[in-house]
């Protein structure tokens, strides 16, 4: 089926620092950065929310809104945990997202990868790019913390003339390119997609990185983890945890892009295939099949990987509506109070999809209050319906 249509309307692009259509509640997903800018009103996530629509156009269906799974990791066939037999070398995880795209290059399912690779100055500067060999695939591995406008690239696809596009995204991202998908000229594309939240500018991130971690300037990566610590990789190889709880909430609190405050697409949900991992255990990825070509994207690694069934475990709600207040008034435990309570949770927590849950849960309740106190014009509108069921199991302050 191709997905071509007649010439597109144009626009000039944004000049670089340019205030965006969305304002301060732009994600900087690079869309504005092209002459896509044309549809940025319907396009964007944070001026145009839309996700029952793009759900039945990418998979023929929206959520079942009498499913709680639907809610929650939205429309999918299949879900289960994975690790490669033989990891990726440097790789954040095992290189599950880095094999795919390399698989689908080489059998020329597609003729080029959007993905994000780093600036040669800054390993957290985010540097999308059209990939057309593994190598370049290769040197995007490991996410980068920071907002990333991967659609800028989007121009390139069009003057290259490519008609098969594997992108790879976090949700905000794929909400503008699946508005626009029809106007690439594509003849095939896949999306692959990596559930994300609580993104920060650059500068947001140095100072998390400054606040929590022993040796910022050594950090190469680092994750918020199902053991409920962040794990910060070293350059030395070391890894340094830090307990969730003993976070500095008072500095950080208002580190986060507006726009991820602004969000409920956590899981990506209009992605073909996710791969992350807050719904596996500890050392596995978490994958969801969405729709068939997610499951043609995936089969192409099944000989480089094993797998298990996801499992769920404990009882997310009771520490979901006890996070409401302790975020709302920045409250910071003492460290050994902190590592005391990590260990705790981790053993009585919520586990798997519970731990996904839990996640999803604490973090919506979150920014839907930031939405109803900073943008109430938009609350009705903005917050997807499944969002808001899962919103009203918790009590909320004013």
């Amino acid at each position: 089926m191709t997905l071509a249509q007649p010439p597109h309307k144009k626009a000039k692009a944004l000049r670089p620092g340019a205030r965006r259509p969305a304002k301060e509640l732009c994600s900087e997903c690079g869309l504005c950065d092209t002459y896509y800018i044309h549809y940025v009103k319907e396009a964007c996530a944070f001026i145009n929310q839309q996700f029952p629509e793009l759900e039945t156009q990418t998979h023929g269906r929206s959520r079942d809104l009498e499913q709680e799974n639907d809610w929650y990791f939205g429309v999918h066939q299949d879900m289960m945990t994975a690790r490669k037999t033989q990891p990726v070398e440097g790789a954040q995880w095992t290189g599950i997202v880095s094999s795919i795209a390399i698989e689908m290059l080489n059998r020329g399912l597609v003729e080029g990868v959007i993905c994000v690779q780093n600036t040669q100055e800054d390993r957290f500067q985010p540097k999308p790019v059209l990939a057309t060999t593994p190598e370049e695939i290769l040197a995007a591995k490991v996410n980068k913390p920071t907002l990333s406008p991967n659609l800028s690239v989007l121009e390139l696809v069009e003057q290259s003339n490519m008609k098969r596009l594997l992108v790879i995204g976090v949700g905000c991202q794929i909400q503008a390119l699946r508005a626009v998908e029809h106007r690439l000229g594509l003849e095939k594309l896949y999306v692959l997609g990596m559930p994300c939240v609580d993104n920060v500018d650059r500068a947001g991130l140095q100072k998390f990185l400054d606040t929590t971690s022993r040796s910022p300037e050594t950090v190469v990566y680092y994750e918020f983890m199902q053991d409920f610590r962040v794990h910060f990789k070293h350059e030395d190889g070391s890894t340094e945890t830090v307990p969730f709880f003993g976070l500095k909430t008072n500095q950080l609190k208002d580190v986060f892009a507006p726009s991820c405050m602004s969000c409920f697409d956590y899981v990506n949900g209009l992605a073909d295939l996710v791969v992350g991992y807050m719904g596996a255990p500890f050392g596995w990825q978490w994958i969801v099949v969405r729709n068939d070509r997610g499951q043609e994207m995936l089969d192409l690694v099944q000989d480089q990987i094993e797998t298990q069934p996801v499992m769920s475990q404990g009882d997310r709600k009771p520490a979901v509506q006890q996070s409401i207040p302790a975020y709302d008034k920045g409250v910071t435990l003492p460290m050994w109070a902190a590592k005391l309570m990590g260990v705790f949770i981790e053993r009585i927590g919520p586990k798997g999809l519970e731990y996904a849950r839990f996640s999803i849960d604490s973090h919506f309740t979150r920014n839907y209050l930031f939405v109803k106190r900073n943008y109430p014009e938009k609350l009705a509108a903005h917050v997807p319906e499944f969002a808001k069921r899962i919103v009203r199991q918790y009590k909320l302050p004013d």
